[in-house]
């Protein structure tokens, strides 16, 4: 390893992080077969057009995967995560896709999720401090033609 350098940085440049995707993707492909990974997102908007809520993740390998789920403080409480939710795993199921997943460490996040049919499949404690950062998924059937 004499000949190797190591580098810890909290500025890598991007097309170092473009190296490392386009390897393991690369690998990946060899592996297990190619992703087909498709970004996928979900906006809702106000009567001005400014977003009030969305879902920000992507489709790979047979799976939904939501990264992102926001709904603005004055939106709250009417449904708009399942609504959306509802679209995204649509769009999902239009693309061949049999399951989704999601993670959260709110507790409010968890109790809606649920109630739309995600499982928790596994935890971590203290994930940030004082919280349980949860892993759901959810069976979304057969995908549609």
């Amino acid at each position: 390893m004499s000949d190797l350098t190591l580098e810890v940085t909290d500025a890598p440049e991007p097309e170092d992080i473009d190296v490392i995707g386009r390897s393991l993707t690369a690998f990946n492909d060899g592996d297990v077969g190619p992703s087909e990974r498709r970004p996928l997102a979900v906006l809702m908007r106000d009567e001005a057009g400014a977003i009030v809520a969305g879902i920000s993740g992507y489709t790979a390998w047979g799976w939904l995967y939501v990264q992102w789920l926001w709904v603005a403080e004055n939106q709250r409480g009417r449904r708009l995560a399942a609504t959306m939710l509802a679209a995204a795993e649509a769009e999902a199921r239009r693309r061949g896709c049999h399951g989704a997943y999601i993670d959260t460490f709110n507790p409010h996040a968890l109790q809606a999720y649920q109630r739309t049919g995600y499982e928790p499949f596994g935890r971590l404690s203290n994930f940030p401090p004082g919280r349980t950062r949860t892993f759901l998924h959810k069976v979304l059937g057969t995908p549609a033609p």
